[in-house]
């Protein structure tokens, strides 16, 4: 009987899956998006696509994931800069946050997804909490807030004012009567924005 010969794998192709799956996830949503879309993205057949990721589920929480963990991985310089201020910080952190959710409007609703259904595993497998806590950023945090409150209500007014606008842009649009442009253009003001509140808030404590 002749020996089974092993599928090697082509990591270029699945990086170009990946791609493409990106690119069609960010223009159409998860939703609309088809596999055969991303398999004629990626210039490839459709039964490769299947046999790299097996279902569109998959390959979104990975593509999400990875995205996420870049994400982190940028942002752990960031909170480690021992040479900028709180503020300063704060300032990239909003930037970078902001200029994400605009490449990939996906990931807020998938992070809300995630955080709800399985806490513990996303929160491992992005590294956020050992990123966070360990940070010279969560120490300037209590410092500056003297102790006087958990240094998390810092962080969850920073992730409230910055994410909770992606995740409700369509009751914003709506409210507001804007299109994609306008309301990018609102998401462009709170960069400069929420670095003032923020600064309000530390004075008064």
């Amino acid at each position: 009987m002749a020996k089974k010969v092993p599928v090697i794998e082509d990591h270029s192709t699945e990086d170009k899956i990946k791609n493409a799956a990106r690119k069609v996830f960010t223009q159409k949503g998860f939703a609309a998006a088809r596999t055969r879309d991303i398999a004629e993205e990626a210039g490839i057949n459709l039964a490769l696509l299947n046999y790299y990721f097996r279902s569109k589920e998959k390959l979104f929480d990975i593509v999400m994931k990875e995205t996420m963990q870049q994400f982190v991985v940028a942002m752990k310089d960031v909170f480690n800069n021992e040479n900028t201020s709180l503020i300063e910080k704060v300032e990239a952190m909003v930037e970078n946050y902001i200029a994400l959710f605009k490449a990939q409007p996906n990931i807020p609703l998938f992070v809300l997804s995630e955080m709800r259904t399985r806490p513990d595993k996303f929160a491992s497998t992005i590294g956020i909490k050992e990123v966070l806590l360990t940070s010279h950023f969560f120490r300037q945090i209590v410092q500056v807030t003297k102790g006087r409150i958990n240094p998390l209500h810092f962080v969850i007014n920073l992730i409230g004012l910055t994410v909770f606008p992606f995740i409700a842009s369509p009751l914003l649009k709506n409210i507001g009567d804007m299109d994609s442009t306008q309301f990018d253009a609102l998401m462009q003001e709170r960069k400069k924005l929420i670095p003032e509140w923020i600064q309000a808030i530390i004075k008064t404590m």
